[in-house]
């Protein structure tokens, strides 16, 4: 056993770890200022999207460090691949929770309109498929991740059908059309989120069985 390279991907592991915290209150605080229309929170969460930047910059010079260094093979190889790509997975929802809180600010300042708490469940669901899909991850746990890779139908018809809801709704309320893009627009970006959950889930599995199921709906666990 390499215990140089062991001890090398334990440094790793803490500072993905690291970096899921901080996404993951990213996602709270959002889903929290969504709720309460908190522009003060909100714009804790822009602030803090670039120590989530930093921290994604960080795990892919390790990463390519230990590929270019250690010579990993097997697992050790996909577990530091897994991490380059859930990195950018998790950058990349630090990016969409600093573009609710955008939109929340905006909506901050204006009435509520009736539909903002189904638009909350969204949240609340893509937050919870985020915490299975870094669990399944960190474990491994294939059968957790595909179980995340199927909740991800539920948020897609959530989105289409608070959309369709929002639409007609602007039909109805003219006044209310600028609210109600910015409300089409978080309900999106918390759709977006739950994707790129699915695919820490996908590399979930990667990295606990070696097989590739991006673009694949069903996934054979023999």
């Amino acid at each position: 056993m390499n215990t140089h390279l062991q001890q090398e991907l334990e440094i790793l592991r803490e500072d993905v770890l690291t970096m899921v915290s901080e996404v993951k209150q990213s996602l709270q605080k959002v889903c929290k200022a969504f709720a309460s229309l908190d522009a003060d929170l909100a714009q804790e969460v822009i602030e803090g999207d670039q120590y989530i930047n930093e921290s994604e910059v960080k795990i892919d010079e390790q990463a390519l460090r230990l590929l270019a260094l250690e010579g990993p093979v097997a697992r050790d190889l996909r577990f530091i691949l897994g991490c380059m790509r859930i990195a950018v997975d998790l950058e990349r929802i630090g990016d969409e929770c600093a573009n609710i809180a955008e939109a929340t600010i905006m909506l901050s300042c204006k009435p509520v309109l009736g539909f903002y708490e189904r638009i909350q469940v969204m949240g609340e669901k893509s937050a919870r498929m985020l915490d299975l899909a870094v669990s399944s991850f960190f474990q491994p746990n294939a059968d957790l991740a595909i179980d995340v890779c199927k909740m991800d139908y539920e948020i897609d018809e959530l989105n289409s059908q608070i959309t369709k809801y929002i639409i007609q709704y602007m039909t109805e309320e003219t006044p209310a059309i600028e609210r109600s893009v910015q409300a089409i627009n978080i309900t999106r970006r918390f759709e977006r989120i739950a994707d790129l959950a699915t695919n820490i889930a996908e590399s979930a599995v990667f990295v606990a069985k070696g097989i590739n199921i991006k673009h694949y709906c069903q996934f054979d666990n023999r």
